[in-house]
């Protein structure tokens, strides 16, 4: 009996020797830094990574690009959540105000993430926001007891895939039959996730972070300022996690308005600091204030270079994939030469000038722009056109498709290759096309598309026809004391547009 006792007590003894070293080599921290790394949850936080961080990886180097980018922002996430582990297990739990500073290191990079998310929408959106909004998943960290107002850290992390699997499946659907790349970056993503992360959750953290109940706080009290010191700086601004009140409105000077009305109701003369207005500072007896503009003033307006609030003009091939054309203003000369039939060209917002393509390109979009015009060879899948004014576009070889949705004004020019083209509108008006004659140097044909149309329910379905947008010929003769006699033919669509010019003719020779 006495040696199973002492057999115990030296095991005891080996165990507290053990956990002396980490009080020597981390100061008052319950856990040494080289224990806490070795702690079997951190040493399963590595195998997660291992297992299933390597095929996003993996899938990621085969793509490229932004892809690549935002999973090694992915990457740098897990590895500041690791790096917080550790940190819990030799941290005293901190307060809310201590809890946002100790999880500031994993909101930067949620930030950074999402960042790349934001301005002009990317070819791989739906890659950039799955990665993006999925990271929220980490914050599982911040999980400190069931009156928090967070989810329980397992909950938490299904719920917060949830969010980024709608983007997910995204990419799975379109390119389903394009890229495997794509597809098993998807799967990967989905499966760092679920059954990842969430099963290293459930095993190891299933109620929060482990905190050290002996370590040192998570932030350092701060020092009584010196007699001779600065002011010590403002603070910063709250982080995502801060949950410091606002300081009261009523104890901050009101400023704008409200300081104007507070000057109102103080009693005091309300037109006490205002100026009298002499007659030398009205704008009819001021010298300097003509109103006549100089043409050399003119002239400086008018050659001034013109750039799109948008931003700068571009003309540039991006990801080797597309070209892109925007803010283009008052250029007659743009031109794409070096293309094939991968590529797709997207022109934005570009207003008063010529592109063209020369060369065969899987897709042309056109987006609000005005009075632009575009000449382009052949396009294998469509040319659209939508939300523009007044532009033109011409096709000298092949089109399949041409759409043009919510334009004012669209003049497309069809060779005698693409005359078989379909061409699909919507809420768009005054659009013409031009077809060649019979004979090679004839005229061009111009007809007009119809934006009237006549629908008639009939036999349990509405049938719809388009209004016509010529009529009749009619020979107008008119008898007038002051013109003579005026005979003319016209073509119109019906009698009130022939009253209306009865009616307009009448006015201008009363005149």
């Amino acid at each position: 009996m006495e040696e199973k006792l002492i057999a115990r007590l030296e095991s005891a003894v080996a165990r507290l020797e053990s956990l002396s070293t980490g009080f020597r080599s981390g100061g008052s921290s319950g856990f040494g830094e080289e224990a806490a790394s070795s702690d079997p949850s951190i040493l399963a936080f590595d195998d997660l990574i291992r297992q299933y961080f390597g095929r996003v990886s993996s899938a990621a180097e085969k793509i490229g690009g932004q892809v690549l980018e935002v999973t090694n922002v992915v990457q740098e996430a897990f590895n500041v959540q690791k790096e917080l582990l550790i940190k819990a297990k030799q941290t005293q739990k901190p307060d809310l105000a201590g809890l946002a500073e100790f999880l500031k290191p994993l909101n930067e990079v949620i930030i950074k993430a999402n960042a790349l998310t934001e301005g002009r929408r990317s070819d791989f959106f739906n890659h950039l926001k799955s990665a993006g909004d999925s990271l929220s998943a980490l914050a599982w960290i911040a999980f400190t007891g069931k009156d928090c107002g967070m989810s329980m850290p397992i909950a938490h992390v299904e719920e917060s895939w949830q969010m980024a699997e709608f983007y997910n499946n995204k990419i799975l659907v379109e390119y389903k039959s394009k890229d495997p790349n794509h597809v098993e970056w998807a799967k990967a993503v989905k499966e760092l996730y679920l059954p990842g992360l969430r099963d290293y959750v459930k095993s190891h953290y299933p109620l929060g972070p482990v905190w050290s109940a002996t370590g040192k706080p998570a932030i350092a009290p701060p020092k009584a300022p010196t007699p001779g010191a600065p002011a010590p700086p403002p603070p910063p601004p709250a982080s995502l996690f801060s949950s410091e009140s606002s300081q009261a409105s009523s104890s901050r000077p009101k400023e704008g308005m409200a300081a104007v009305f507070q000057e109102i109701g103080s009693g005091k003369p309300v037109t006490a600091g205002l100026r009298k207005v002499t007659a030398d500072m009205k704008t009819k007896n001021r010298a300097d204030r003509t109103g006549v503009v100089s043409a050399g003033e003119k002239e400086g307006r008018s050659n001034s270079p013109s750039f799109s609030k948008a931003g700068p003009p571009k003309l540039e091939l991006q990801m080797g994939r597309k070209w892109v054309v925007e803010n283009q203003i008052g250029k007659k000369q743009l031109v794409i030469d070096d293309c094939d039939a991968k590529q797709s060209v997207y022109v934005f917002g570009c207003k008063d000038s010529v592109l063209q393509i020369q060369g065969k390109v899987n897709n042309i979009t056109i987006d609000k722009c005005t009075k632009m015009g575009v000449v382009f060879t052949d396009v294998v899948a469509a040319c659209e056109i939508v939300n523009c004014n007044g532009v033109e576009v011409q096709c000298q070889g092949s089109a399949p498709t041409i759409s043009v949705d919510n334009t004012g004004g669209c003049q497309l020019y069809l060779s005698k290759e693409s005359l078989e083209a379909s061409i699909t509108t919507a809420k768009s008006s005054e659009i013409n096309v031009l077809v060649p004659g019979a004979e090679p140097n004839g005229d061009w044909g111009e007809h007009a598309l119809p934006q009237q149309f006549i629908h008639v329910f009939k036999d349990g379905h509405f049938e719809t026809t388009p209004v016509s947008h010529s009529g009749g010929r009619y020979i107008v003769v008119i008898h007038s004391w002051s013109v003579g006699y005026v005979v003319f033919s016209i073509g119109l669509s019906d009698h009130w547009d022939f009253l209306i010019l009865l009616d307009s003719f009448a006015k201008f020779v009363s005149k």
